[in-house]
């Protein structure tokens, strides 16, 4: 067990290809992450149909519950993430997994619509507080120069989910009652959190952080990460100690507030894809004419789009600088939704569909290693739980957006048109984020070089 303990500097050295088992438990993290995203989406057409005269709501009200859960991941994202630089993010992630995965397993046993809502909120502060942990964590980890990739690949896991749940959600729901995909998805901790808790290390930057240089130096050391300087633009509360609110000031102080707040824009916008057409797609292309098995089949042609796409935009990221590329990404995405408008042919349709996920899901990942690499490491969970949890302000708002367009009667084509805007205004937000000033490892493309050049 060479990794029981972050502290355990007798255990002798690991190979740099360790690196990949942080990675892989973070994406195991958020591939449950992914699949409590999907899961709404694809029993919603169950919920609406649902003959129990307790669950008899239109679209407007299921829009209203899918937001629920996305409140408490913006309110998780805020406080998870500023707490994660002062508690360590190996404890984190472990009990946000715990957290969640009891709420979705309680969910399944809702009696009504108002308790449903309860608990998928109750569900949601575990779900936001795990994703900027497992980002920091896997920017920490990850290669210098290859930060974008492996983020992505990692953050891919979002996607996996997602296509779990829509190909799973098509026997399930023609046999048992949709209420059995919320505790399918809270099985799969049983593995994670005994994995995390043997095999996770913790974040040797927060322990430098914490004054625990010898643990941050044997940590380092053992999995070959290059521990990053601090930066003097972090302030320190009283005997040079860091505190919640120090983080946070840093993160709105001079040299970050203009970034912060595009950020928290870019986030927004992504977030407002992501969950708008997740929780809605499958609906819209039954609102066009396509049986239930094909609108479920467009929701995992999505999600497949993104796990295709965003290790590949991270990198052309770590390669050409984030800005460009997502700012292209964010583009992409309009221009394929907006032809989806057109009724193309089945070949067309599909192949926009995995663009619009490539560049909606995939670019939202791509945001996030963007707004880590803004940041430095002792302020990296701070600024990216506050980005998340602003930007679940778009989360909340993508369900509820979409149920009113689709509820309105405007027809099909304005149910795309809705979602082509927020892209748009995305790529806009990209654009103007200024030259970040991390104080990244010498050597690190993305943060040193090519994204402050391109920013």
């Amino acid at each position: 067990m060479a990794n029981k303990s972050a502290g355990d500097t007798g255990s002798p050295p690991v190979q740099r290809h360790s690196r990949f088992i942080v990675v892989a438990i973070c994406a195991f993290a958020i591939i449950l992450d992914g699949y409590d995203l999907a899961v709404y989406g694809a029993v919603v057409p169950s919920i609406l149909a649902d003959p129990d005269p307790s669950w008899n709501i239109d679209e407007s009200t299921a829009g209203t519950l899918g937001s629920t859960a996305l409140v408490g991941m913006l309110l998780g994202a805020l406080l998870v993430g500023t707490i994660t630089d002062l508690l360590g993010r190996r404890r984190i992630i472990m009990i946000c997994v715990a957290w969640f995965s009891v709420g979705m397993a309680l969910t399944a046993f809702a009696p009504t619509p108002e308790v449903f809502g309860t608990l998928r909120f109750l569900t949601g502060l575990g779900l936001g507080g795990v994703i900027p942990t497992a980002i920091a964590l896997t920017m920490e980890y990850a290669e210098p120069h290859r930060r974008n990739m492996t983020n992505a690949f990692m953050f891919s896991g979002y996607a996996v989910g997602g296509m779990i749940a829509a190909p799973l959600a098509i026997p399930i729901l023609a046999n048992f009652h949709w209420t059995t995909m919320f505790w399918i998805g809270s099985l799969p901790a049983l593995v994670l959190i005994p994995l995390a808790y043997f095999k996770l290390p913790e974040s040797p930057n927060y322990l430098r952080a914490r004054g625990r240089e010898d643990e941050a130096q044997a940590v380092a050391a053992r999995y070959g990460v290059t521990l990053e300087a601090p930066t003097e633009r972090a302030p320190k509360g009283p005997g040079g100690s860091r505190g919640a609110m120090d983080n946070v000031r840093a993160i709105m102080g001079r040299g970050f507030l203009g970034g912060t707040l595009l950020f928290w824009l870019a986030n927004g916008m992504g977030l407002l894809l992501v969950y708008g057409l997740n929780t809605w797609l499958a609906n819209i292309m039954l609102s066009a004419g396509f049986p239930l098995a094909s609108s479920l089949s467009f929701l995992m042609v999505l999600n497949i789009g993104a796990i295709l796409g965003a290790p590949s935009g991270g990198a052309l990221a770590d390669r050409l600088g984030s800005k460009p590329v997502v700012t292209t990404m964010f583009l992409l995405a309009a221009t394929s939704i907006l032809i989806m408008s057109l009724e193309p042919p089945m070949v067309v349709l599909y192949l926009c569909v995995a663009i619009a996920g490539a560049c909606s899901i995939g670019t939202t990942i791509l945001v996030n290693s963007f707004t880590g690499n803004f940041y430095p490491a002792e302020m990296r969970a701070t600024g990216l739980g506050w980005a998340l949890a602003i930007g679940r302000i778009g989360a909340i708002i993508g369900p509820i957006y979409g149920g009113l367009v689709m509820a309105s009667g405007m027809g099909v084509e304005v149910n795309f048109y809705a979602f082509v805007i927020p892209a748009v205004i995305g790529a806009l937000a990209c654009v103007l984020v200024p030259p970040s000033r991390a104080n990244l490892p010498v050597g690190t493309a993305n943060g040193s070089a090519t994204d402050k050049a391109s920013a």
